[in-house]
This record gives C-alpha cells, sequence and structure tokens, in this order.
C-alpha cells in the first residue's frame, strides 16, 4: 500500500498568521489564515481543511477558486507556480462540535450555574478542523495567533499574551509568535479559570488552571510537580525549556490523558488536580507521572518532532521513560522503578506476545491509520521499556549525553530513528541502531529457554500464531561471567548453573522459562527471602505468561502461589493479584473450585489484612498505605464475612469520608453483595452532582461491580447520556460492565446494538478502537467468539479498526483454548488443596 500523499512535498509553509473569531453561543468560528510557504513542485497548491467553508481564497494578491479533494485536502487553483515565496489567504468558517477535537466546548457547573470553556485538540490530524494548514508533523512553522471572543473571560494559547483590548464588545486577544513547530501542537483554551503561579530556577512561569468549580487547594500539587520537573529537565537535557511560560489546564471535558500542546499542555481533571484529604496516594503518583510525561515532550516531540507518525515512538516511548527518570529524581523515597516493573513492563509483555501486534515503529499508510498507533501497551510501554533496556546496555551518562547531543543537533527539526541512534552511538562507542532496530521494527519478544544444555531463543506467542522466525540481539543480564552479555543466536551451548538467573534488573524484554530444577532452586530463593523485589514480581509475572502460552500448566500458578504467602512488597503483591486474576477464568461456572479459589485468595491476603488492617497508620510508609487496597481486594473477593460487613458499613457513610486509596473497592464490595437500591441510587445522584473527578471515578467503578441484572440494565442505559456519563468517561464504564461477569453478556449486546452510536460519538477519537479492544478482554466463551467474528468482521475494512480486531480474535480464541485445555486441572488443584 502507498503512503497517502505529504502535502509538504508540494507546498511547504513557515509561517502562519491565524485570526479567530469564536461564536460560543452559536456554536460557529470564523476565521483568515495567511499562510506563508514557498512552492515545492509544480502544480496546484493544496492544503488540509476539514468541516471548513471556505469563502475566500487569494494567492499572491489575486482572487483564485479552491474545491475540495480527498482525504480532508483543499485543492486552491492556481496557474503553475514553484521554488519562490508565496502567500496564501484563506476566509473561513466552520462548526463548533461536541466531539472532543478541533475546537470543543468543555461543560461544568459552577454555584448551580452551567457554563462552558472552549477548549481545542489538534493530535494528531485536527488541526485541519480550525484552520486551512498543511497538517503534517514535517510542515514547522511559527505562528502568530489572535482570537476573537466574548469578554470577561481567560483567554490562553502556546505563548504569552502580546496584546489584549476591547473591540465592538468583544475581547481581542494578540499573543507573542510563536517558535517553529507543528500543527498539531498549537491550542487554546477560553473561559472562567483560576489558577496558582510559580517560577523555575530559570525563570519560567508555571501556571496550574482549573474552572472556578474546583477548589484552589487541589492545584498546589500540580504546581510543585510541574515547576520542579522542568528544573530536572532543564538540566538533564543540558537545553532549557524554550518558553516563557508552561501552563497547565485541567479541562473538564478531554478525550485523551493529557497533551503537551507546547506551552499549553491540556488534560482531563482527574490528571492534574489533587485536593488534599481526598485524593489517593495511587492517584497522586498518577498525576506526577502524567506531568512529567507531558513536560518531556516539550523536549520530546515539540523541540524535536518525528518527520511523519510511523515515529510517533521517538514523542511517546520517550515520554513514557522520562517521566520514571525524572519524578525518580525528585520523589526518590517513590521508588517508581518498582512501579515501572509492576505496570509499564507487565503491560507491555502481556499484550505483545499476541500475533498481529504492532511493532513499536509502524508504517502509516493513511491518515485514519494513526489513531491506531497509540497502543498504551506497545508504544507507551514496551518503547519505554526497550529504551530502558537501552540505557542499561551503554550506561546512564553516555545516554543523557546522547540526548543532549540529539537536542542540539536537531531543534525545532523533524527527526527519525536513524538521528537519534547516531547522536546515542556518539556518546557511548556502540552500534546502537543494530542493536535497536530488532527491537523497535519486530512485533513481539523472545522467550529464553535455560536448562543444563544452555540457552534457546524463539519468539513467545500466547494463543495461534503464525512462526516468523524471528530473533533478537538479547541483553541476558546474568550474573554468570562465563555467559556473554548479549546473544544474537538462536541458541547457546553453555552449561549454565542451578542458580543461573537471566534479566536480573528486569530491563530486557524478553522472558526466561527455566526448567524445572532451575526453578526450583529460585523459588527457594523467593521463600528464603534471598531474591530482591523486582526479581520476584518478574518470577511470578512471567510464569502467569508462560501458562498462558501453554510452555507450562496453569495448575501450575497454584502452588507457586504458596511461596509468596509471606509476601510484604506491594508491588509483588499486584502480581499476586494477577495471578490469582488468571486463575479466576477457569473457575467461573464452577461454584465449588471457584469457592477454593476464593479461600486461597483469602489465605494468601490475611497475614497482611492483620498487619494493616483497614485505618492507615500515622507515618506508614505509602507503599503500605498503597497495599492496604490490594489486600482489602483479595480479602473481598475471598467474601470474608467481617470484611464485607465492614465495607457495607463503611459505604453507608458519605463516600467522601472513606479513605480514597480505599473507596473505589468499599463501594464496589457494598454494591457487589448489598441488597437494594438505596446506596446504588444515593452514588448515582452523587456522581452526577459533585465535581471531583476522583471520586466520580470511584463511584464508577463501585456501580459497575453490581450483579443486580436492573441495575446492569440502568447503567447500559446511562452510557449514552452524557448529562451523567460525560462522553469521555463512557470507555471506561464500558471496561468495567465488560469485566465484570454479571453484566458481561448485556454489555457485549449493548455494544452490537449502540454500534452506530459509539461510531458517530467517537470515529476519529483515539478512544474509538477501545471498544473492540476491551471486548476482546472480557469475552471467554466459544459462542461468544464466533459473536465478536460475526459482527466485526464486515467492520475490518474500517483502518482505524483492523489490527485491533483481528487480534480481538486472536485473543479471545486464545482465551477460550486455555480454558478448554487447562481449566479441569486447575479446578482439581484447587479442590485439593482445601
Amino acid at each position: 500500500m502507498q503512503l497517502s500523499r505529504r502535502l509538504t512535498d508540494h507546498f511547504l509553509p513557515n509561517h502562519y498568521n491565524l485570526s479567530l473569531t469564536i461564536n460560543r453561543m452559536e456554536r460557529r468560528f470564523e476565521g483568515v489564515v495567511t499562510i506563508h510557504g514557498a512552492m515545492q513542485s509544480n502544480g496546484s497548491l493544496w492544503v488540509h481543511a476539514k468541516d471548513l467553508e471556505i469563502t475566500n481564497a487569494v494567492v499572491d494578491g489575486k482572487t483564485v477558486e479552491c474545491s475540495a479533494g480527498t482525504d480532508d485536502e483543499l485543492e486552491i487553483k492556481v496557474q503553475s507556480i514553484t521554488g519562490t515565496k508565496h502567500v496564501v489567504v484563506l476566509n473561513y468558517s466552520g462548526q463548533i462540535t461536541d466531539q472532543m477535537h478541533g475546537i470543543y466546548p468543555c461543560y461544568f457547573e459552577h454555584e448551580g450555574e452551567k457554563k462552558e470553556l472552549i477548549a481545542t485538540q489538534f493530535e494528531s490530524h485536527h488541526a485541519r478542523e480550525a484552520f486551512p494548514c498543511i497538517d503534517e508533523p514535517a510542515a514547522k512553522a511559527t505562528y502568530d495567533v489572535t482570537l476573537t471572543t466574548e469578554q470577561n473571560v481567560t483567554v490562553l494559547g502556546n505563548m504569552p499574551v502580546s496584546l489584549q483590548r476591547v473591540e465592538n464588545d468583544k475581547l481581542v486577544t494578540t499573543f507573542d509568535t510563536t517558535p517553529k513547530m507543528s500543527s498539531y501542537l498549537l491550542a487554546w483554551v477560553i473561559g472562567e479559570l483560576h489558577k496558582k503561579t510559580a517560577t523555575t530556577v530559570s525563570g519560567v512561569e508555571v501556571n496550574i488552571w482549573a474552572t472556578p468549580a474546583q477548589p484552589a487547594a487541589s492545584l498546589d500539587f500540580a504546581l510543585e510537580i510541574a515547576t520542579r520537573t522542568i528544573d530536572f529537565f532543564d538540566e538533564y537535557f543540558g537545553v532549557p525549556y524554550p518558553l516563557p511560560k508552561c501552563d497547565h489546564v485541567a479541562l473538564p471535558d478531554f478525550s485523551s490523558g493529557a497533551m503537551e500542546n507546547w506551552g499549553l499542555i491540556t488534560y482531563r481533571e482527574v490528571a492534574l488536580l489533587a485536593e488534599p484529604g481526598s485524593v489517593s496516594v495511587s492517584s497522586k503518583h498518577r498525576i506526577a507521572a502524567v506531568i512529567a510525561h507531558e513536560l518531556s515532550h516539550q523536549w520530546f516531540g515539540n523541540l524535536v518532532t518525528m518527520k511523519w507518525w510511523n515515529n510517533l515512538w521517538l514523542n511517546e516511548s520517550f515520554a513514557n521513560l522520562m517521566e520514571y527518570i525524572a519524578i525518580d529524581a525528585i520523589k526518590p523515597e517513590w521508588n517508581v522503578w518498582f512501579d515501572f516493573a509492576g505496570y509499564e513492563t507487565v503491560m507491555s509483555l502481556r499484550r505483545d506476545a499476541t500475533d498481529g501486534v504492532q511493532a513499536v515503529q509502524v508504517d502509516v499508510h493513511h491518515p485514519d491509520e494513526i489513531s491506531t498507533l497509540f497502543d498504551p501497551a506497545i508504544v507507551y510501554a514496551k518503547g519505554s521499556r526497550l529504551l530502558h533496556m537501552l540505557e542499561r546496555a551503554i550506561g546512564r551518562e553516555a545516554f543523557r549525553d546522547g540526548l543532549r547531543t540529539y537536542f542540539e543537533r536537531h531543534a525545532y527539526e523533524n527527526t527519525s530513528e536513524a538521528d537519534l541512534w547516531s547522536a546515542l552511538s556518539q556518546s557511548s562507542g556502540m552500534d546502537v541502531g543494530a542493536f535497536m532496530t530488532p527491537w523497535i521494527s519486530q512485533p513481539g519478544y523472545p522467550v529464553v529457554h535455560v536448562d543444563a544444555d544452555g540457552l534457546r531463543q524463539n519468539q513467545f506467542f500466547i494463543g495461534d500464531h503464525t512462526e516468523a522466525g524471528r530473533t533478537w540481539p538479547i541483553p541476558l543480564g546474568a550474573a554468570d561471567s562465563q555467559l556473554p552479555k548479549i546473544i544474537t543466536e538462536i541458541s547457546l551451548s553453555q552449561p549454565t548453573a542451578d542458580s543461573t538467573r537471566l534479566n536480573q534488573d528486569d530491563s530486557a524484554h524478553f522472558i526466561t522459562h527455566y526448567s524445572s530444577d532451575r526453578m526450583d532452586a529460585h523459588l527457594a530463593t523467593v521463600r528464603s527471602g534471598a531474591l530482591d523485589p523486582i526479581g520476584r514480581l518478574q518470577l511470578l509475572h512471567e510464569q502467569t505468561l508462560l501458562a498462558r502460552g501453554r510452555v507450562i500448566e496453569s495448575a501450575a500458578l497454584v502452588p507457586l502461589l504458596d511461596v509468596y504467602r509471606d509476601e510484604t512488597t506491594e508491588n509483588v503483591w499486584d502480581i499476586i493479584a494477577v495471578t490469582v486474576g488468571e486463575l479466576k477464568k477457569f473457575v467461573e461456572d464452577d461454584a465449588e473450585s471457584e469457592a477454593a479459589l476464593r479461600s486461597l485468595a483469602e489465605n494468601l491476603a490475611a497475614p497482611q489484612f492483620e498487619r494493616l488492617g483497614w485505618t492507615a497508620e500515622l507515618g506508614e510508609p505509602e507503599t503500605d498505605t498503597k497495599l492496604r487496597a490490594t489486600i482489602i481486594g483479595m480479602m473481598t473477593y475471598g467474601e470474608t464475612p467481617d470484611v464485607l460487613l465492614h465495607a457495607r458499613t463503611l459505604a453507608a457513610t458519605d463516600p467522601v469520608s472513606i479513605d480514597p486509596e480505599l473507596r473505589a473497592l468499599v463501594l464496589g464490595s457494598a454494591i457487589r453483595h448489598g441488597v437494594g437500591d438505596d446506596l446504588f441510587d444515593s452514588l448515582l445522584d452523587l456522581h452526577r452532582t459533585t465535581s471531583s473527578a476522583e471520586l466520580q471515578q470511584d463511584i464508577a467503578s463501585g456501580l459497575t461491580s453490581t450483579k443486580s441484572q436492573p441495575q446492569i440494565d440502568r447503567l447500559l442505559e446511562l452510557l449514552t447520556d452524557p448529562q451523567t456519563i460525560r462522553s469521555q468517561d463512557v470507555a471506561r464504564w464500558f471496561v468495567y460492565l465488560i469485566r465484570n461477569r454479571y453484566s458481561r453478556a448485556k454489555t457485549w449486546q449493548w455494544v452490537q446494538t449502540n454500534w452506530q452510536w459509539i461510531e458517530s460519538t467517537f470515529a476519529g477519537d483515539k478512544s474509538f478502537d477501545d471498544y473492540p479492544r476491551y471486548a476482546a478482554t472480557g469475552l471467554s466463551t466459544a459462542e461468544q467468539l464466533n459473536e465478536y467474528i460475526t459482527f466485526f468482521e464486515p467492520l475490518k475494512s474500517q483502518k482505524s479498526l483492523t489490527r485491533v480486531i483481528e487480534m480481538g480474535m486472536s485473543e479471545i480464541k486464545a482465551r477460550v483454548d486455555l480454558i478448554e485445555s487447562d481449566a479441569p486441572a486447575v479446578r482439581t488443584t484447587l479442590l485439593n488443596k482445601k
């Protein structure tokens, strides 16, 4: 398939003058854009414009005709011109719609009055919905922006305001000229906002903004993290933050988690705001990570930008890694590399084992395919894991020095991976391109089999697959000095000791299958406490993967859990919970074996529950605060009567007063095991009226835990009611419901019945493919597999859905086959433990 046409091959802009009048009440905007640029080839002049009405077109002072083409292209019909500078002036108008891209409204309520912000979301190719432009990342240009709006509002843009005045009862705001940047990074926010401000060491003004519905105190934590993170990146990258200010804005309606617009970063409220006393420790850590991620983009992505979307990972993989490097530097007590091992590593390994998964770097043939690139498990998690592997391979100093060279060499330019490999090779003396290309360009990862005779690698798969003969240069990470640092061959005939353990820091992207005698030796180190926490986490998680890949028996996971009975580390307990979750699918339709699994979970968690209890001790480690939620979650799954009773008692109080670390699981337990609709109704009312995004999220988690079929019916009806569930949150509610065994069948039917609504609401948005993707995570029967294939097969022709549907089919089939083959042994093993 040929790549879609690049308009930069025909016309290359260097500066935009954009003047836009926003008529919020009439849901319209009118603008005039002046584009300065140069023709690159003979023929007509082309720009991108989508759903815009062009009312006048002038090129070099002469009025010309224009007409719409395919792929959002606008043909400006000029006499054949080439080579020299040209000026294009276009007058146009467009509609403000509720789709959360282009220019759109954000709704909120303050003191009983319904209000709105006007915001933008232009990544990946939605700037064309706001003004005619060359909407490609390589079309970097400077921008002069003037916005005409209603009065008595705050108007924010990428740059500071240079002039603001009132004309004809309208507020006219002109901003300073932007640096040279890509169109998808342009942004503005308009409306009633308040802020808190600080200044970095280098003098950058940092502002945290929110609507007046949010308390001022909720801005403080983000302000501290944002300011300190810019200071850290200034020093780490050796290139100062290049703008005079950095605004961070919490938007009530926002499809993504956050967006790195240069100098005007936008967020979901839950990803930026932390109200003291009502936000969990886990949420504060997530907020800090998101802020650091978006700030790293101010260098990775904004200052230096990929040439085309096939190198999206140059933005996202690096930002994902840098959020951990930054937070580790400013909050070392958080031990964020444990979180990396327990989240990024786990997510990437689980997704990357399905045949058909995309590589980190993948060709993009059409703009509609761009949204499919934003697979969080691959471009974000796997990509950052590979870069972490590279950092360990060449050393931290060489890694940082290479990045500094990269930014100095390519500031305000567009790059490909070769430019980055060149800088890192220069700093390290290693051929980085040769090492990294197989990892970046190939999907999947290897499993290394270790026995007395040596090592052997092959690609690891979960489910049906086609062998592709892929190999990787694998950094073994072994303490055994007799083993090489890197193996590239399929097998290595090298005798290994029983104690040989590979990938000791868990940074390389592979898993290990040890022979039974070697596995016994490693489990002995777990029992004795000699193995470090990341090693314990890694060993257990890899066994769950090997079971899913049919390399070992799923029943082997049951006795394995006993080895972890004395575990006290939060991140390791997260994987214990994952392992119990792996076993749940085998017992859902067998009451006796399910009771045995519940008992196992309760017995495992009981010692830690006795240690931690329900209430945080003053000054306790944050890791214990987070662990308490995991342990009580295990106890509620075990249906311990006293625990269920206490959860119902807590839920009957004001939900705001419940420990935010426990609130979601307390509400979920009470709803799942409660009687009547009173609590359900009161939580639904609170969800409608509260301005706290975190409280809304906890309530959603609680309500969707229900077993009640009438309550499930009500929730499914509410998914299409934006007055109750914002469009940005529908996917979350859907995921909760499809994963609840009691609501799964009805939720799957809801997807099929409401597909036209899903398509009209979310098509063109990054969340569109969430529905086939997450439906596949919940469905687990042969009948549901057939229904999935029947329903989604005709939709594979949509470029934004093709890959995710194919992977969904593979994922469900693998689950169905695994349950059929392993369920009897798992059930027998569980019952024998009783």
